[in-house]
């Protein structure tokens, strides 16, 4: 075990965290052994972690984000599996992609990840690129995914900032700033990147990571096991659970959704109207259903609200109203309910008639896909 004497802050005065520490701090390469030698020891078998592929590592990573590792790797899995090369993602149908990512959230990564695999094909020859700056141009890829594909399958020295890496050093350097302002992300970094192997950056990085996700964890970090208990100073302080510190959470939008979900029957056979969402909402390009969102309490006719009925078609049936569904995304909590109805005359909208056995080659976001699970959609829907 290292003493306090050793370690890359033993200058400072754990009562007063400086700002302007940061150019003092040499590296400490007994931090970084020790680290690099308990990850060697305790590091997941992961799939992606048998690989330098930067393509395969960059899937991985884009999928992990926001993401805890045992819902996404069979995610991982199954791209891997239906694309296991840039091109045959940059070949796919965007609603293909759209499909597989189902129930993950945040599509725009999905959107994102097919868009640049197609410029990695187009303008690359399909060869991703190999320095940071380049990978760091590609759309959807921030600093933080660069830094991981150059080091783990370059071994270029770009230091990884996620939130493990920054829970984990912000307790370890007992930094009392929230790692919200920038100036503060910038310190972390500094520190990550004094102390980075340049001999082997991709371990050093996923050392971080590793030790972030599995010891010095959110809510109730495994302090007593830990290997750098004796120069931790949020331990030694008693301050593991206030570090790190954030600022003011954002005021969560609360929005109240009425679904329409209408079915036709057409000479014999069922269809229920879908609705392709676009534009910058949530859930672009996914599929949903007709809607009209509304101040809470408030309660509308729905084909009459959504025009329906200036078609001339009085034949709606109402068949019932579902309990509310709650679906909380970033920043937004949704309340949603579904309204049944069955039209017997086939009406000309911008919507889409899909056949209910079709409807799984749609993609849907993970709201409707728990409706859909829940009902079963016939022709007349009357159960």
């Amino acid at each position: 075990m290292e003493s306090k004497s050793s370690f890359a802050y033993s200058h400072i005065r754990h009562s007063h965290i400086r700002n302007t520490f940061a150019p003092y701090l040499k590296p400490t390469m007994n931090f970084t052994q020790q680290l690099l030698s308990w990850y060697s020891v305790n590091k997941r078998d992961l799939p992606w972690r048998r690989t330098k592929d930067p393509y395969l590592v960059w899937l991985s990573e884009i999928i992990m984000q926001q993401t805890r590792i045992e819902q996404g790797t069979p995610y991982y899995e199954r791209f891997a599996t239906a694309y296991p090369t840039v091109e045959q993602l940059a070949e796919a149908d965007q609603q293909e992609v759209l499909k597989l990512w189902q129930g993950l959230g945040y599509y725009s990564r999905a959107r994102n990840l097919h868009a640049t695999a197609r410029v990695i094909s187009a303008e690359h020859g399909g060869v991703f690129p190999g320095n940071y700056a380049d990978i760091r141009r590609l759309k959807g890829i921030g600093d933080y995914t660069a830094a991981a594909v150059a080091s783990i399958c370059f071994d270029l020295p770009h230091a990884v900032m996620d939130g493990n890496v920054m829970r984990f050093i912000s307790r370890l350097f007992g930094i009392a700033e929230s790692i919200d302002l920038p100036a503060t992300k910038r310190k972390i970094h500094f520190i990550a990147t004094q102390n980075i192997d340049h001999r082997n950056p991709g371990d050093y990085n996923q050392a971080l990571m590793e030790f972030g996700a599995t010891f010095c964890t959110p809510a109730k970090p495994d302090c007593i096991r830990c290997i750098f208990r004796d120069t931790c100073v949020a331990f030694n302080k008693s301050v593991v659970e206030a570090i790190p510190v954030r600022s003011s959470k954002t005021a969560i939008r609360q929005r109240f959704i009425h679904y329409l979900v209408l079915t036709f029957t057409i000479h014999g056979r069922g269809y229920i109207c879908m609705n392709k969402r676009t534009g910058n909402d949530i859930w672009k390009n996914l599929y949903d259903f007709p809607s009209l969102e509304l101040p809470p309490g408030i309660i509308a006719d729905l084909p009459a609200s959504l025009g329906f009925m200036a078609h001339g078609s009085d034949e709606f049936e109402f068949l019932g109203v579902s309990e509310e569904y709650v679906h909380a995304l970033t920043h937004q909590k949704l309340h949603a309910r579904f309204y049944r109805y069955h039209a017997t005359k086939n009406i000309e909208l911008p919507y889409l008639l899909v056949p209910p056995e079709d409807i799984h080659q749609y993609p849907v976001p993970r709201l409707i896909d728990r409706y859909l699970s829940q009902h079963i959609l016939c022709g007349d829907q009357r159960t």
